[in-house]
């Protein structure tokens, strides 16, 4: 019998350190007493908590209509921040719908170094492993030799083949062989790994639109998806990191990791509010399968505290 715990138990786990500071920020702070300046200090609690000022201001208008038990104050506030964090959310839980004709379907994956990019990839794959899609990587963060090998020792582990070049290698040529390759095997799925080096945009810019240039000579709707990883616990900087690769390379959708490593997890719903981009996944460890799609009302339930005081 399998002690692994299910992904429900696992997203506890990971967002607690959300929770805990969104509770720890609203403590002290009562219902009982609903002026002007108690809904400011809830207003300023959630945006604290990294939720955003667009849903921390609407929890902010619905406490203040007051439509609810007087002796609930405790949960009333977390079934707001549940109802209005899931609006939020819904709007964007969206896994990556494979239905690229022909094949492979071409999944560009982009973000700096350090955000767990390549992890991520493996994960990706495994994901769609595990919904019998045949998958290839393509080791196209040819900038670091780190990030060339993780992704083929990734590969190794999980049972997909990739396809790699040397450090300093044309990326380019590397995703046209990948590409080449794939649709001779009649892959399903291609994951390509890109540079993270934002530290000179013109530079990445250059070379995303070359990548760019050479999928659409083999297949003219590829990529069919960029999906930025973001590393949840830089926080608010994650926000910056969206409006940049929006602009340097076309975003489509984001994957959100390392829930689990921190208490800004709340960023995850400020992300949703202000760019509306799909969420496909998140993740909460460091095992293949910790990178999942998420529902809405769960992970809004879990952020608020709301599912731990009901099961406490």
């Amino acid at each position: 019998m399998s002690t692994n715990p299910s992904w429900h138990d696992r997203l506890l786990g990971g967002f607690r350190k959300t929770s805990d500071r969104l509770l720890g920020n609203l403590a002290g702070l009562s219902l009982a007493r609903l002026d002007e300046s108690t809904l400011d200090e809830i207003e300023e609690a959630l945006i604290a908590s990294d939720l955003g000022p667009e849903t921390a201001a609407r929890v902010r208008a619905r406490l203040a209509e007051g439509q609810f038990e007087r002796n609930m104050e405790e949960l009333g506030i977390r079934l707001v921040v549940a109802e209005e964090v899931e609006k939020v959310l819904a709007k964007v839980a969206k896994p990556i719908e494979i239905e690229a004709f022909p094949r492979p379907q071409v999944i560009l994956v982009i973000g700096v170094n350090g955000s767990g990019k390549t992890t991520t990839i493996a994960k990706m794959a495994n994901l769609f492993l595990e919904q019998d899609y045949s998958v290839m990587v393509a080791a196209g963060d040819t900038f670091r030799a780190a990030a060339i090998g993780q992704l083929r020792t990734w590969a190794d582990r999980i049972g997909v083949p990739i396809v790699s070049g040397a450090e300093g290698g044309d990326a380019a040529g590397i995703v046209f062989e990948a590409v080449k390759q794939a649709t001779e095997r009649g892959t399903d799925i291609l994951i390509v790994d890109t540079a993270g080096r934002l530290q000179n945009k013109r530079e990445l810019m250059d070379e995303l639109a070359k990548i760019r240039r050479v999928l659409g000579r083999l297949n003219p709707a590829s990529p069919h998806d960029v999906v930025l990883v973001l590393d949840a616990t830089t926080g608010q900087n994650a926000l910056n990191q969206i409006e940049v690769f929006k602009e340097v390379a076309g975003v489509t959708g984001l994957v959100m990791t390392k829930l689990d490593g921190t208490a800004r997890g709340g960023v995850l719903v400020a992300a949703a509010e202000k760019y509306g981009l799909p969420i496909h996944a998140i993740g909460v460890g460091e095992k293949v399968d910790d990178l999942r799609p998420f529902n809405a009302s769960e992970v809004a339930r879990i952020i608020s505290g709301v599912e731990e005081l009901v099961r406490g």
